[in-house]
C-alpha cells in the first residue's frame, strides 16, 4: 500500500508521532508536510495529499490538522475523495469497511498518540466490504463531479 501523510501545524506532533510508529510497524509513507510547526494553512497541505489519492499516485492517505474537520471539508473537494473523520476505533473500520474512505483525518488537538495509532491501524488494515455498499460508493461518486 502507497500511503501520504499531510498535517498543518496544529496536526504536526500527532503526525510525527503516527509517522513513528508507522516506521515501528514497517509501513512506508511519504510526508507531503507541513515538515515542522510553523503556522501553515491547511487546505494547501489538504489539496495536495487529496489530489495525489484521487490521481492514483498513493492509495490512501492520513490528514491531520487541530481539530481534523477542515482538513477533511477541504480534502473531500476533491473529486474521488471520501475523507472521513475519526476519533474512535468504531468509525476507522465503517469509514473503509462501508465507506471505502481513502483518507482518514484526525484532530492533533482532540485525541492522544496511543488512539490516534490504533485508529490508523484500523484503517489501514480494515478492507472495503463492497457488495451494497459499492451501490452507495458509486452514488456518492455521482455526486461529486
Amino acid at each position: 500500500m502507497k500511503l501520504v501523510l499531510g498535517a498543518d501545524h496544529g496536526g504536526f506532533d500527532l503526525k510525527e508521532n503516527i509517522k513513528e510508529y508507522l516506521k515501528e510497524q514497517g509501513i512506508e509513507f511519504t510526508d507531503y508536510g507541513t515538515l515542522t510547526g510553523e503556522r501553515c494553512d491547511y487546505p494547501d497541505i489538504a489539496k495536495k495529499v487529496a489530489e495525489a489519492v484521487a490521481d492514483g499516485t498513493f492509495d490512501r492517505g492520513i490528514l491531520v490538522c487541530g481539530t481534523g474537520i477542515g482538513i477533511g471539508i477541504a480534502a473531500n473537494k476533491v473529486h474521488g475523495i471520501r475523507a472521513a473523520l475519526c476519533h474512535d476505533c468504531f468509525s476507522a473500520e465503517y469509514c473503509r469497511r462501508h465507506n471505502d474512505a481513502n483518507i482518514l483525518t484526525m484532530g492533533g488537538r482532540v485525541i492522544g498518540p496511543g488512539l490516534a495509532r490504533e485508529i490508523v491501524r484500523i484503517f489501514l488494515s480494515t478492507d472495503f466490504d463492497g457488495g451494497r455498499h459499492a451501490v452507495r460508493v458509486a452514488k456518492i461518486a455521482e455526486m461529486d463531479k
